[in-house]
């Protein structure tokens, strides 16, 4: 067994540990976005860090009800010009807690006198060492290059604080159900993976998402593209609408990832007009009437809330990208020349 199917099948103990362990420090890092001069929340990240900032941007707004940005880190390296930073609660997330660049915009943050967290495997690492506070995503060990464990631990960290940093008893209860939830999803969807084979020709394709899983569009697309060599792309379905559609050809894939809830009704809207371009759908669902569109479904399975759907909605696509690498006979471990961690500046 390689490394990331290993890690692929962890992924449900490693969330459940961090769930365990984590909790009191969430607790701690809550009361730093209750403080009363935060008025916005500014993330550093790259790569799948970015995809699980993407989550947060939607579900940490709604915790504070303050708006969610990213910072441009090249302003703090390159351009050694930062901006001021008066009323940001300054987050950085690296799975390796190594990123020159993430770690600039915390360190900035931290002179300026603004409160920092830090999301990171490792807590002694230099983006640790530059945070205020910091949670710990207990995903262990992780050799594959392409992130799984730590990527599903990121977006549980920041579940993770958004129950704590609001009080809600049932939003906590909620999220403790999910590792039993992604150990039935991965089972499921690991059945699924021949499915894929029909697209062991395709040169491409575009994965598209609404709401609270635009980070699961661009992690699956992510996914793809590092271990395949594939050029997927991701887009929000409505952005996808405005102008980007007329690249849509027939016969061109187009993985839906919808889930149910708020937004799938707007998806399912997206889903028809792409279908109806002559699109080879492929369904990441456990909505009827979209698997009905779709050449290929991967079905998810159902009573997931919504709010925590893109920590099992992802898992379809993780199984997906690792298929369409088996056939084209890539090493899983060792993806076309990439490494681990990436040092930018």
């Amino acid at each position: 067994m390689t490394y990331l199917e290993r890690e692929l099948r962890e992924q449900p103990e490693a969330l459940a540990r961090l769930l365990d362990r984590q909790h009191g420090y969430a607790e701690q890092i809550g009361e730093l976005f209750r403080a009363a001069d935060v008025q916005y929340i500014l993330i550093a990240s790259r790569g799948s860090s970015s995809n699980a900032a993407r989550y947060a941007q939607y579900l940490l707004g709604r915790a504070s009800r303050v708006p969610v940005a990213f910072a441009t880190p090249s302003l703090f390296t390159l351009y050694n010009q930062p901006p001021r930073l008066d009323g940001a609660l300054v987050i950085g997330i690296s799975q390796s807690g190594k990123s020159p660049d993430v770690v600039s915009v915390v360190e900035e943050a931290r002179r300026q006198g603004r409160p920092t967290v830090a999301i990171t495997n490792s807590p002694a690492s230099p983006l640790g060492l530059a945070a205020d506070g910091v949670l710990k995503l207990e995903a262990g060990d992780e050799h594959a290059v392409a992130a799984t464990k730590t990527y599903v631990n990121s977006l549980g960290a920041v579940a993770l604080i958004f129950a704590a940093s609001t009080g809600d008893a049932r939003a906590l209860a909620e999220l403790r159900t999910v590792p039993e939830k992604l150990a039935a999803q991965l089972d499921r969807s690991w059945g699924d993976a021949q499915a894929v084979d029909v697209l062991r020709n395709i040169e491409g394709g575009t994965v598209i998402a609404r709401g609270i899983n635009y980070c699961t569009s661009f992690e699956v697309a992510l996914k793809v593209r590092e271990l395949s060599g594939l050029l997927f792309e991701s887009y929000s379905a409505a952005d996808l609408m405005h102008g980007p559609v007329a690249a849509v050809a027939p016969g061109w894939p187009v993985v839906a990832v919808a889930p149910s809830g708020p937004a799938l009704a707007e998806l399912r809207t997206a889903v028809e007009a792409v279908a109806a371009r002559g699109a080879r759908m492929i369904a990441i669902t456990d909505d009827a009437s979209v698997a009905a569109t779709a050449e290929v479904t991967l079905p998810l399975l159902p009573g997931v809330p919504e709010w925590l759907s893109p920590l099992v909605a992802v898992v379809p696509g993780q199984v997906m990208a690792m298929r369409l690498a088996v056939l084209r006979g890539v090493d899983l471990d060792n993806p076309l020349g990439l490494q681990k961690v990436t040092l930018t500046r």
